[in-house]
Parts: C-alpha cells; structure tokens; sequence
C-alpha cells in the first residue's frame, strides 16, 4: 500500500447518534503493505449516559466500567492526529462516522468532519457489491472466508478492527477459494452458504480486461462513490 491505512471500529452506547446516544469505544489499527502492524490507537470512553441494556448485550461493556475512563473531549486530538490523511477502513461507514462527527461537534464546531481529513472505504460496500443479494455483516464474512480464530462472544472495537482487516484482506485480494452462490431461497443462502473449489482443482483461464472494460469498472467505481460518498481504493491507487 503505498498510503496510510487504518481500519476503525467503535462501540456505543445505543444506535442512533440523533437519540443522543454516545460513542464507548474507539479501536484503530494501522496496515501496512497489506498487514497488520502493532501501531494502533483504543481508548474505552465515559460517555456520560447510560448505556441501553440491548447495547451491552452486544459488547459487554457496563456503565460502572466506563465511570473512570476519558471522555471523548479528551482523546479528540490525539485520535484526530493518529487518523489525520490516512484511508480509513470501516464496515457500514456511515454509522461509525455519524458518531465520531457528532462528538466531534459536542466539542466544536471548529473540528473537520473526518471526511474532510481522512479518506473512507466501506468494506460493507465492497462486500455487497461482490455478494449481492447476500448476507454481508462483519460474522457473515467471517464465516464466509473461514475466519474463526477470534472469540466474538462479545463485540469490541479493537477486536472487531482485526477481524475486519482479515475480511478486507480477503475482499480485495483475493481468495484461494471460488465461492459459488446456491439458488436456493432457504435460511442456509440466506446466511452466505456456499460451494467451494479450490484453484488447485481446475483450470481457470486468465482474460486481460480491454478499453471497454476498464472505462465500465471505472464509471461504475465513481456512481459507489457518487452514492455513498466515498472515496474507493481502486481509484486512489
């Protein structure tokens, strides 16, 4: 990779961020060359207000965990200089970066959007582009590319942000495996089941894309940006 990726992940207190709900967690890993490196940023945050009881069954974590940690102000320009003109790699975008935007202006109105400072791949995005009509979360794909070395019994933004840069490795480099989508309109589909062939089976023939192609990938590149306002990495490569 030839720029500053950094996959990101929070946890909060609820939902929506228009309810008033607030940002707990912050977990932020740094890649580079297509790996993971030791350099990341995770802070847990008292976000002072409760915490829905739907939203701790998610991730565990309590309101008398929180009572002596930072609050966002805190951390605001410490995180905002690790994540500072990097590509930010988030599943569903738009949730996680409501909430960071909305902190941000609780401080002032003076702090960027991180749009602004950062640019933004949504692996949630890329995966129901390549899986439409399939299920896409984050456990999806982790089942779907045989990712099971983590214990997930409860959410966490650290955790979370190294499984999802093992689902992105395989989102857009490749997999060992071909992965074939059963018509069947049952739980199982539902759920992302497929037949596997491993390349070492068969005989696949390589095709070099023509003008033509590469003007098609290119337009449809720009209507995901257009729709989701976004900035892809193939269009920043």
């Amino acid at each position: 990779m030839s720029k500053r990726f950094i996959v990101l992940d929070t946890e909060t207190t609820g939902l929506e961020v228009e309810q008033g709900h607030r940002i707990i967690e912050i977990g932020a890993l740094l890649l580079e060359d297509r790996k993971k490196t030791d350099d990341h940023f995770h802070v847990y945050l008292n976000p002072e207000r409760l915490i829905d009881e739907e939203a701790q069954k998610v991730h565990g974590i309590s309101n008398k965990d929180l009572v002596d940690k930072p609050k966002f102000s805190d951390i605001a320009d410490e995180f905002l200089e690790f994540i500072n003109n990097s590509t930010l790699i988030i599943h569903n975008a738009p949730f996680d970066l409501g909430f960071l935007n909305n902190e941000l202006n609780l401080i002032s109105s003076s702090y960027p959007r991180l749009e602004e400072i950062c640019g933004v791949e949504d692996s949630l995005v890329i995966a129901r582009e390549k899986y439409p009509g399939q299920r896409n979360s984050l456990d999806a794909l982790t089942k779907r590319f045989d990712i099971n070395n983590y214990d997930r019994t409860y959410h966490g933004a650290m955790l979370d942000t190294n499984i999802l840069a093992d689902v992105y490795f395989h989102l857009t480099g490749g997999q060992s495996k071909f992965e074939f989508s059963s018509n069947l309109s049952s739980e199982a589909n539902e759920e992302g089941i497929t037949d596997e062939i491993e390349n070492s089976d068969i005989d696949i023939p390589s095709f070099k894309a023509n003008s033509s192609d590469v003007s098609e990938h290119k337009k449809r590149l720009n209507e995901i940006e257009s729709q989701n306002n976004i900035t892809t990495l193939w269009n920043q490569l």
